[in-house]
């Protein structure tokens, strides 16, 4: 049995009995330096620090051992902490969890804010951009003393300057400290001597948040899906929590980044040639805070790319084999949506849809724009969608 005993700042004072009886009946302590040097005498058990990598020590933990393993860990382990990885790795019945309160809550009891209504995000090992928002307010863990200032320079650069930071370090512990400011001053003016031991509170400015992000929300070169096809393209698509997209032919990269934003853990794979394009991908993904990998062109960026559940085929479709290379790597149960906008496209989305059917629809939308003092309507180039589920 693994049990898992969160410590906070303040150390032994702070843990309850149970979680005091734990440690102290202990034979064997794992645990990060930090987090072990906040035992006290009573907890007589030989002290192990975790190496690096950590992964493979996680794994081997219960190999050749009949007594029980003790792990300390910061506040609450199942709050984007080592319970939950724990847990995974070696399944619920084999870990117990005896949580502190977590950094989360007392952050939020330091600003005022209710849990529920703040998003936590993570920074322990993801990197810093995915923490960029366009409104909202969340608690951001920090990797490091410099996590503050990286991430205030992001949220300048992207056009969130006026965004309010607090940096909260050493939580719950007598060096307890709080600095506030604006992205913009933290990325002028980095403070110095930051704990490495820190959260900080973001309230996101400007609030612009929106489900379905505008045009100019996206760094372009005329080749981006607009908006009103984006959003039949996403419907179509239809993405769940935790999967993969692969946009090929990608542009501007607004699909992928749509799918991103449109559940937790959504990821995307961008296939574009064009390397200013794969510039802009990159940018626009850092700026609305999600994760694209980007790769080259298709089919050859295909093989060692991560599984996609869906494919979305927004350019190239006139190469000679590429919707049947994509359809070999979706698995069954995947999507694949494919848009053609030219003649050539469309004829190649109206064979595959001979071929392997599914359904194929045409898309065409209008736009009013004046017309000698009045107002008329201006035809968009039709768009012919077709999608299908791979049996």
């Amino acid at each position: 049995m693994i049990t898992v005993v969160g410590i906070g700042a303040d150390g032994m004072p702070g843990l309850s009995e149970a979680s005091r009886r734990e440690l102290r009946r202990a034979t064997v302590v794992y645990g990060s330096r930090r987090q072990l040097d906040l035992l006290d005498d009573t907890v007589a058990a030989p002290r192990r620090e975790w190496p690096s990598p950590m992964l493979p020590a996680l794994e081997r933990l219960l190999d050749d051992r009949t007594e029980d393993i003790h792990v300390v860990a910061s506040g609450d382990p199942l709050l984007h902490g080592i319970g939950g990885t724990l847990i995974r790795l070696h399944g619920a019945e084999n870990v117990r969890v005896f949580p502190q309160v977590s950094s989360v809550t007392l952050a939020c009891a330091r600003m005022g804010w209710t849990v529920p209504d703040t998003e936590v995000i993570s920074l322990v090992t993801a990197p810093p951009h995915t923490a960029v928002r366009r409104g909202g307010r969340a608690i951001v863990l920090s990797n490091d003393r410099s996590t503050p200032t990286t991430l205030a320079a992001l949220l300048n650069a992207y056009g969130r300057g006026d965004s309010e930071l607090t940096v909260l370090e050493q939580l719950g512990g007598p060096q307890e400290h709080r600095r506030d400011g604006t992205a913009r001053q933290w990325a002028a003016h980095p403070p110095s001597g930051v704990d490495d031991l820190n959260v900080i509170a973001v309230r996101y400015l400007p609030d612009e948040r929106v489900s379905s992000l505008p045009d100019n929300a996206f760094v372009h070169d005329g080749q981006i899906t607009k908006h009103a096809i984006r959003a039949v393209t996403l419907a179509a698509l239809a993405p769940r929590p935790g999967q993969l997209l692969w946009d090929i032919g990608s542009g501007s990269g607004s699909i992928a980044v749509e799918w991103c934003r449109s559940w937790r853990g959504c990821t995307a794979v961008a296939f574009e040639r064009d390397e200013s394009r794969r510039s802009n991908i990159g940018f626009n993904a850092a700026a609305h805070g999600v994760s694209v990998e980007l790769r080259g062109e298709a089919p050859g960026g295909f093989d060692g790319a991560p599984a996609p559940s869906a494919i979305f085929v927004g350019g190239g479709l006139t190469q000679l084999g590429l919707l049947d290379s994509s359809l070999q790597y979706l698995p069954a149960g995947g999507r694949l949506v494919a848009n053609a906008v030219t003649v050539e496209s469309e004829a190649a989305v109206a064979l595959a849809y001979s071929r392997l059917g599914g359904r194929l629809q045409r898309f065409q939308h209008y736009q009013g724009e004046p017309l000698s003092g009045f107002t008329g309507w201006r035809p968009r180039l039709p768009i012919t969608q077709w999608e299908m589920t791979k049996q």
